[in-house]
């Protein structure tokens, strides 16, 4: 029998720990608690889990620096993460989702909100890893990695280089908010000398091609942009 995995609740309010543990064990997962950053890394340290909730707000070790950590560790980088965190600021938003954060929550929340988030996430992470080159078909919109070609319902969509790899990056991470220096480091690579308008101006020009299915791709606002996760339409 396969390894049953706890999803880590790092949170130091005893209120919304018991409310999070309550509505995830309704929904059938198992959780485990602990109050601190420090806690945290000493528990995944020993211990395999299946995804963690993390508050930024913790005593001493805050969430952002615990990200920073598991992130930057080989054992743990591959360990789903999302930040629950009454800091709703862009600029922590977009710092979370940038030190590795697959999503970000902010308080308060809906519980159900919350649930459907980590069964998305967990969803995404246990996926079957398939041919990078095989074409990805979402309705009548199909992206051809091996050929570098796009079709709506059969007929080709002339897209440039860039434009292709920033849709076929958000394709394949359906959902998930990247800021523009996430989009610009998996298309061109680290460092690469580009700016936020450049890459607006790329999420406009594939908006007007895709059509009507151009708000597909969605702006989140002061953070950056997504595309919509059409299994939850």
């Amino acid at each position: 029998m396969a390894e049953r995995k706890p999803i880590l609740l790092v949170e130091d309010d005893p209120h919304i720990t018991e409310l999070i543990r309550f509505n995830l064990g309704r929904e059938g997962f198992d959780s485990v608690a602990v109050d601190s950053g420090e806690a945290a890394l000493a528990y995944v340290n020993g211990n395999r889990v299946a995804l963690i909730l993390l508050d930024i707000m913790l005593p001493q070790m805050d969430g952002l620096a615990v990200t920073r950590v598991l992130k930057s560790d080989v054992l743990s980088r591959g360990i789903p993460l999302i930040i629950v965190s009454a800091r709703g600021e862009a600029a922590n938003i977009v710092r979370g989702l940038e030190l590795g954060a697959e999503d970000y929550i902010t308080k308060p929340f809906s519980p159900r909100v919350l649930v459907a988030r980590v069964k998305a996430v967990l969803r995404r992470d246990g996926a079957a890893v398939v041919d990078e080159q095989a074409p990805l078909t979402l309705q009548d919109l199909t992206i051809h990695p091996g050929k570098g070609e796009v079709r709506i319902a059969g007929v080709v969509v002339a897209t440039t280089a860039t434009e292709f790899e920033v849709l076929l990056y958000l394709a394949q991470h359906s959902g998930w908010v990247f800021t523009r220096g996430q989009l610009v480091a998996a298309v061109h690579g680290p460092d690469y000398p580009v700016t936020d308008r450049s890459v607006d101006v790329v999420i406009v020009a594939l908006r007007k091609k895709l059509g009507a299915r151009g708000d597909w791709i969605e702006t989140v606002r002061c953070v950056g942009y997504r595309f919509r996760d059409l299994s939850e339409v």
